[in-house]
């Protein structure tokens, strides 16, 4: 079986936790790919701490990625991908896959 080696790729990061600023960060991350006039992103900046209380009851927020609609949960890391994708990823699943660049 031949054996592989993942290419060495610079990627944009921002870790989801459970504070205001964490949060605004992570909107305004995905505001670049999502369209703004019907995200949550817009609901944040109208009524945010409704969408506050959304999050935490959700444990999280939905990010819309290639493979359908996923959860990151509080602590995940939301990842654009090379190709402008977004996608979440488990903060042990992060430390043993990335480092700073």
């Amino acid at each position: 079986m031949a054996k592989f080696r993942k290419k060495p790729v610079v990627i944009e990061a921002v870790q989801l936790l459970n504070t205001p600023m964490s949060i605004l960060e992570v909107e305004r991350f995905i505001a670049q790919k999502e369209d703004i006039g019907h995200t949550s992103c817009r609901r944040a900046e109208d009524a945010w701490d409704d969408y506050e209380k959304i999050l935490e009851r959700q444990g999280g927020r939905v990010i819309k990625t290639l493979e359908g609609d996923m959860m990151a949960s509080f602590g995940d890391w939301i990842i654009k991908g090379v190709n402008g994708e977004f996608y979440p990823c488990k903060p042990d699943i992060f430390e043993k896959t990335y480092e700073p660049a």
